[in-house]
């Protein structure tokens, strides 16, 4: 909460919009602060955002540094997709990207002697946990404006028109969007009602597919990682881009969901995330050819709290060191290519080759009896007979139980006088 007695430089996650715009002002005027400095992280927003930053640092006299985080965000992404990584059938973006940027921005208060950090989230979002669960593990203070005043956007519009502050710079219009490499998530204004049906204008990153024609792209995978497209090896930042553009001209990676966060609360969110969705599409694929029947049943279990994880913003915990060993571990083998077939808003995976296939053709095929292994089809039959055995006896035993039970003409067992009548009758 504010307090006079706080002093000294507070490093500030700024992206030149209302919120941060506002918190510069506040963390002087209401916390005391001597000296507010703006770090904006790069994870690969579009240029224009950073023109914004920068515009708007520079007309508030807030001294700013940018740091770029894009090849750690990078990284982070192609661990998720080892992972198979979602949440609530969507893949995680910004969820990837608060603990890149919030050790980004800890690492330059740290540099520049700050007694604080701080940010503009609000109290009912999942950002706040996300900065802060990588914050409170420093001897920082830990400030955040928005929630601990309890603001809304109506008074930050007042507060910023009273003060003069230059909120122009950072609108981004009705909707609250956040964009970096692997995804773009677009919520607010009339999308907050369930029933409202979006406009084609809110996607930026994937167009209408109708009328577009089929196209194959052929993925290369080195121990779970992507590292080629259509044979054109590729720095993973790059790979990315260019999947985003690619599947996003199929208009493939639409997300149009009903999310529940953190704190409990159900929100309608919009999300892009043509790239995300290829590759996660192709990995699994992958992974289909590679692992045993085991691994992969145990791996859905391992890739599921991994992503929990994940979306908490929580990916430091010894939880996550455990599982990721798991995953690197079985991802080994995941090396291979897969094509998949982008159409008409749709990905599918229609080819797969590894040296690691766990598969036999002769075995598997209906044209061929002497296979590998030396298995026929009459070794089956002494399985067929055991396969469901115990439910049939089961079955058996309790049919017969029900044919013993003796019953009256009045449908009750025998020795079951509720229903008899008087002997004098």
């Amino acid at each position: 909460m504010p307090t006079d007695s706080a002093s000294g430089t507070v490093a500030l996650a700024f992206s030149g919009g209302l919120d941060t715009t506002v918190c510069v002002s506040l963390l002087k005027d209401e916390y005391g602060y001597d000296e507010v400095i703006g770090v904006t992280v790069d994870v690969g927003q579009p240029d224009y955002e950073f023109a914004e930053a920068e515009e708007t640092a520079e007309a508030l006299g807030v001294e700013q540094y940018v740091v770029d985080a894009t090849a750690d965000f990078a990284d982070r992404c192609l661990q998720a997709v080892k992972a198979n990584a979602d949440y609530q059938g969507y893949p995680l973006g910004t969820a990837l990207a608060r603990p890149v940027i919030a050790k980004a921005i800890l690492d330059v208060a740290e540099e520049q002697g700050c007694s604080g950090v701080a940010h503009g989230c609000t109290g009912k979002g999942n950002d706040q946990l996300r900065f802060e669960s990588v914050w409170r593990d420093s001897d920082l203070d830990v400030i955040a404006p928005v929630r601990e005043l309890g603001l809304t956007r109506e008074w930050e519009n007042e507060y910023a028109k009273e003060k003069g502050l230059p909120v122009e710079g950072g609108n981004g219009g009705r909707y609250s969007i956040d964009t970096n490499l692997w995804s773009r998530s677009i919520e607010g204004s009339e999308l907050e009602d369930p029933s409202t049906i979006p406009e084609d204008d809110i996607y930026k990153w994937t167009e209408n597919p109708s009328g577009k024609d089929a196209e194959l792209v052929e993925i290369a995978f080195e121990a779970g990682e992507a590292v080629a497209v259509d044979g054109d090896h590729l720095g993973t930042v790059a790979l990315i881009e260019r999947l985003n553009e690619q599947a996003g001209a199929h208009g493939i990676g639409r997300t149009d969901m009903m999310e529940d966060r953190m704190l409990g609360l159900k929100v309608r969110e919009n999300y892009e995330h043509p790239a995300a969705t290829v590759l996660l599409t192709a990995h699994e694929a992958l992974e289909g050819l590679v692992l045993t029947q085991e691994e992969r049943s145990f791996k859905a279990q391992v890739d599921q709290q991994w992503s929990q994880k994940a979306y908490e913003g929580l990916v430091d915990a010894p939880l996550v060191s455990a599982l990721e060993a798991f995953i690197d571990e079985t991802n080994e083998r995941a090396t291979g290519t897969v094509t998949v077939k982008l159409e008409g808003g749709h990905c599918r995976p229609v080819s797969r080759e590894s040296e690691y296939a766990v598969y036999s053709e002769s075995a598997a095929s209906f044209d061929e009896e002497d296979v590998t292994g030396g298995i026929t089809q009459q070794d089956a039959t002494g399985v067929a007979k055991y396969h469901g055995f115990q439910s049939r006896l089961a079955n058996r035993i309790l049919a017969d139980a029900k044919q013993e039970a003796p019953v009256t003409d009045g449908g009750q067992a025998a020795g079951d006088e509720s229903g008899s009548t008087s002997s004098e009758e």
